[in-house]
């Protein structure tokens, strides 16, 4: 396959202009976070390196050969949805500073927003309807069928993404409200509320996106990282997806509900474990303190 889409050019393969963008988004955190940062605390190792790993994966799904796969392969786009919405969002909110955040809200426009939206049933609710209502067939072809349609739909979801990992690993004291308890409670919740999309899309018996069984639309929706110069120099010799790949639309269909599905598991449950540890060292250090007077007596 490597071989073949070389025929995209790289441009369309690596997105030089994407890769200016990520560069300047890690530098800009260096020197805010360095030179810039006046008597604040520098960030921590692990803080540092959260970010950076976030500006690479950033690349990787949005700007490298993964990201034209997207339009070639619901496969490959369904692992950049989990990585983007997923993985991404946790590691931008714990490599960011708390007291960076701590300026961004005290925004006067961003604090009631983030009061709002961050609340578990409209964080929880917000996303997954959005996630859900992205991959209904219709939504999706039309998201795909433009740039600028194409951008604000994404930017929409990742910002929802945001919100709803945002009760959970939030670096912020005065956020970090649920109990963890209710942050288990609130994981699972969102591990069921995604699942239809994903059933949907693994159960269908025929091919739901144009955009990767029409050529038409197959086309129009390569124009969103491939130049245009390049694809009609190219669009003869274009027949569609599977002169790409060695599955059928149907079967590469059904492989990216169930990846998107195992990704999501695995994070969940990544996180899900690191609740539930940090609950149980809390509260074994609660015994701890209670016991340890008595023993003394």
């Amino acid at each position: 396959m490597w071989l073949e889409i070389q025929i995209f050019g790289f441009r369309g393969l690596w997105s030089p202009y994407y890769m200016i963008f990520v560069i300047l988004l890690a530098l800009t955190y260096f020197l805010l976070t360095g030179k810039y940062r006046g008597q604040n605390e520098k960030p921590s190792s692990k803080q540092q390196i959260y970010f950076y790993l976030a500006m690479v994966l950033l690349y990787v799904v949005k700007g490298s050969p993964v990201d034209l796969l997207t339009h070639i392969m619901l496969t490959a786009h369904m692992i950049q949805m989990a990585i983007y919405y997923l993985i991404f969002p946790i590691l931008i909110i714990k490599g960011i500073p708390v007291w960076v955040w701590r300026k961004i809200l005290k925004l006067p426009i961003v604090r009631p927003i983030v009061n709002l939206f961050t609340k578990p049933i409209i964080s929880l609710l917000l996303f997954n309807t959005l996630f859900s209502l992205y991959h209904i067939p219709e939504v999706f072809d039309f998201a795909k069928s433009s740039p600028v349609v194409h951008a604000i739909v994404s930017t929409v979801i990742l910002i929802a993404a945001f919100i709803v990992w945002w009760p959970i690993v939030t670096p912020v004291e005065e956020y970090d409200t649920i109990p963890p308890i209710l942050k288990i409670a609130y994981i699972f919740a969102n591990g069921v509320l995604i699942t239809p999309a994903c059933v949907l899309i693994i159960f269908a018996d025929a091919p739901l996106f144009a955009t990767y069984s029409e050529s038409g639309s197959w086309i129009q929706a390569l124009s969103l990282c491939v130049p245009t110069d390049i694809l009609t120099g190219i669009s003869g010799t274009l027949t569609g997806p599977e002169m790409f790949s060695p599955m059928t639309t149907l079967e590469d269909q059904q492989l990216g509900g169930i990846i998107m599905k195992l990704m999501q598991e695995i994070t969940y449950g990544f996180i899900l474990a690191r609740v539930f540890f940090s609950w149980f060292s809390r509260e074994s250090l609660k015994v701890d303190v209670i016991t340890e007077p008595s023993s003394v007596n």
